[in-house]
């Protein structure tokens, strides 16, 4: 229903452009309905689906619909224009709010971040591994403690459920919620779960290991589909591993501290992350992202009348 009322809407409002963000189940049907919709219509993509990762393949199928994409990555611009799809790297548009949550201070030698992703469903695979990690690096270090980001009060609370549970870890742990960007500039090292979180983590230089941990049935489907050497993005843009990846089955606390008390401990060894770090913030672009695909779009759209009134 909400497919088909957007497609009426569109048709009646007849718009020079249709700008499709993220959302790529719904969005590329969308655009491939609207090809054949209003042919002439322009059809930009902000935000483009990763098929780099899943299926290389369609690129060529979405260039038959897709008349620009604006692309965060800079290598999926390379790879999409190789591919007959016209594109536009214009940065990615967390730049703009990290940069505005910098703030000046020294990291603690003491702390560790716990960064256990923003869904209920991650939260519940991957904080317990985080909370055994805690209680066993503990034995090895008394003086550490532990900071918790949590993305809701409603995770909070979850996550707060779970650590009940295990009494000696509360005195050690606290849980924070909208504070990831202070944690990952305070503490000294972190465990964050794969997803958005691990880019944020690189460009405010935390040294860290990542953790990925779903349902078995989740992750064989992916391993299916799935193309990347790394899951991770800092190591995607790096195309090596800089952030150690422990993934499913081998996402075992005793691996994972061994880890983090390398980056704890080891002062080359987080001097050459932080350095990795720089690289790979760089490849996001600067600031103004959003306004660099708002000027693309418009100029997407005066090309358009151009070619009218040439015609």
């Amino acid at each position: 229903k909400q497919f088909r009322e957007t497609l009426k809407e569109i048709e009646e409002s007849k718009p020079d452009a249709v700008v499709l963000i993220d959302y790529p189940g719904f969005n590329l049907r969308l655009a491939r309905a609207l090809g054949k919709q209003s042919p002439h219509q322009k059809i930009i993509y902000y935000i483009s689906p990763q098929v780099w990762a899943w299926n290389r393949g369609r690129i060529e199928q979405m260039a038959r619909f897709l008349d620009l994409v604006l692309c965060i990555f800079p290598f999926e611009a390379d790879l999409y224009n190789q591919s007959g799809l016209r594109a536009v790297f214009v940065g990615h548009p967390m730049i703009e709010r990290l940069r505005a949550q910098k703030i000046n201070i020294e990291r603690d030698p003491n702390l560790l971040g716990l960064f256990p992703g923003s869904r209920l469903r991650e939260v519940r695979k991957i904080f317990p591994v985080m909370l055994e990690s805690v209680r066993q690096l503990q034995k090895q270090t008394r003086n550490m403690r532990f900071e918790v980001a949590a993305a809701s009060a409603e995770l909070a609370r979850k996550m707060t459920e779970m650590l009940d549970q295990r009494p000696p870890d509360r005195q050690v742990i606290e849980i924070k919620v909208g504070e990831t960007a202070a944690i990952m500039q305070r503490a000294f090292a972190g465990i964050v779960a794969s997803g958005s979180a691990t880019l944020e983590a690189a460009y405010f230089q935390l040294p860290f290991v990542l953790i990925y941990k779903v349902a078995w049935p989740t992750y064989l489907a992916g391993r299916l589909v799935v193309k990347v050497k790394y899951l991770g993005m800092p190591n995607v843009l790096a195309d090596k591993e800089v952030v150690p990846e422990f993934i499913q089955h081998r996402a075992k606390p005793s691996s994972i501290i061994q880890a983090v008390r390398r980056l704890i401990e080891n002062a080359h060894a987080r001097e050459r992350m932080i350095s990795e770090f720089d690289t790979i913030a760089g490849k996001l672009g600067e600031s103004g992202a959003s306004e660099k695909a708002a000027r693309a779009i418009i100029e997407e759209i005066h090309a358009k009348i151009d070619m009218k009134r040439v015609n």
